[in-house]
């Protein structure tokens, strides 16, 4: 019996997405224009390492929070209401990060930050899985490549305002007078209502999506989540410790250093723009073990790098690898949450703050009682645990000839 044929997605699928798509940039732009601007932070505040890493630890763990709320949230009101209106809240308390003078008002809208980030973060992978089953063909990963897109271009951002005389605040500011209107402008072409497995949408009840009650189950969730958490811990390794190694481990100029994470983010995004299309062709599973294994090779290029330009090449490939597994992994959830709730979505997000958390205290740590060599290299081990892992990143998709 053949498959049916599945239907080419509508105009509002083709919205939708554009949406979602709207909801990654601005996470993306947001989040890179405060990370690279950290430093501007510690001077005004006068902090030291050790209080910078304590403060800064705030907003991913609030974000895991925020993530589980928006989870429960997502079950009762849907994705798109979560997603309309704490997405203004990134953008506004980026603001409010950029004009805070005291320590006690930096730390209270660094909770705020956290609880929007976590709270987006989980509403927009839910939308996105939901947009994908619309499509009934891969494409969370185009929505990666957006984020990855929308980072570079806000690190680029951040890196001209650091040498103009433009306030932190102002920069900031800048930002969300850009990022909210677009956000505005989207949020009625967001889906709405229970998107099922199948792709259809229960339009008996576009506001409410699913019962207050949902039984997600809770094993291949985690263990999706340790994979997703050991990626992490690379991906935060190669954002905070990749140009300290060049210099301090490789003896590199600053300038080429800088480079180290440029070239990590441009082949995460390349990466990204094809992950959608290899998943049609030969499933995710392949794609997940593949991506772990050439983070392995990557962070041993770089571990075992005897100049700079090797150790740039490694960072290179390692954004080759990370780029399948973060998409794939809240696709992966989403096949064991059919009613389309977003509460598997939220669990396994909160798996990536806690990568992120210990990522860059784990290198930090190794670095000090041994050496960065051996920091990047305990990756490997790590990235084996992701590729062993990869088979439960397996869910149904069309084939390539329906999509």
């Amino acid at each position: 019996m053949e498959s049916p044929v599945a239907e080419p997605p509508t105009k509002s699928d083709r919205r939708a997405r554009l949406a979602g798509a709207v909801a990654y940039a601005g996470q993306g732009v947001c989040f890179a224009a405060l990370v690279t601007r950290i430093p501007a932070l510690k001077d005004r505040f006068g902090l030291d390492d050790a209080s910078l890493a304590l403060l800064l630890a705030v907003v991913p763990i609030v974000a895991g929070v925020g993530s589980v709320l928006a989870g429960s949230a997502a079950s009762r009101v849907g994705a798109a209401p979560v997603l309309r209106v704490m997405g203004p809240v990134v953008p506004l308390a980026l603001v409010a990060v950029g004009f805070s003078q005291s320590l006690p008002v930096l730390v209270a809208v660094l909770v705020v930050l956290g609880l929007g980030l976590g709270s987006v973060d989980a509403a927009m992978n839910a939308h996105g899985i939901a947009v994908e089953a619309r499509y009934r063909r891969s494409i969370i990963a185009s929505f990666y490549a957006v984020f990855s897109l929308a980072g570079i271009a806000g690190a680029g951002l951040a890196a001209l305002s650091a040498d103009s005389t433009l306030s932190l605040g102002l920069f900031f500011l800048l930002i969300a007078v850009v990022v909210i209107p677009v956000q505005l402008i989207a949020g009625p072409f967001l889906l709405r209502g229970l998107i099922e497995v199948d792709g259809t949408i229960d339009e008996a009840s576009p506001d409410h999506p699913a019962p207050g009650h949902v039984h997600i189950p809770w094993r291949p969730i985690v263990l999706i989540g340790i994979a997703l958490t050991c990626v992490y811990i690379a991906d935060s390794a190669a954002s905070n410790w990749s140009a300290v190694y060049l210099t301090d481990g490789l003896g590199s100029a600053e300038s080429v250093a800088a480079l180290a994470y440029l070239l990590y983010a441009l082949t995460t995004l390349v990466a990204r723009v094809l992950v959608d299309r290899g998943v049609m062709l030969r499933g995710p599973v392949p794609l997940v073990r593949a991506g772990a294994l050439i983070g392995v090779v990557a962070v041993l290029i770089v571990a075992l790098a005897p100049t700079p330009a090797v150790g740039l090449i490694g960072f290179a490939i390692l954004g080759i690898g990370v780029a399948p597994v973060i998409p794939l992994a809240f696709a992966a959830a989403g096949s064991h949450d059919p009613g389309g709730t977003g509460v598997a979505v939220a669990r396994v997000n909160v798996f990536n703050y806690v990568g992120f958390v210990l990522g860059a205290p784990l290198i930090g740590i190794v670095a000090e009682v041994s050496s960065l060599r051996l920091a990047f290299g305990l990756l490997v081990p790590l990235l084996l645990v992701a590729a062993f892992l990869a088979p439960h990143f397996a869910h149904k998709i069309a084939p390539a000839e329906s999509a």
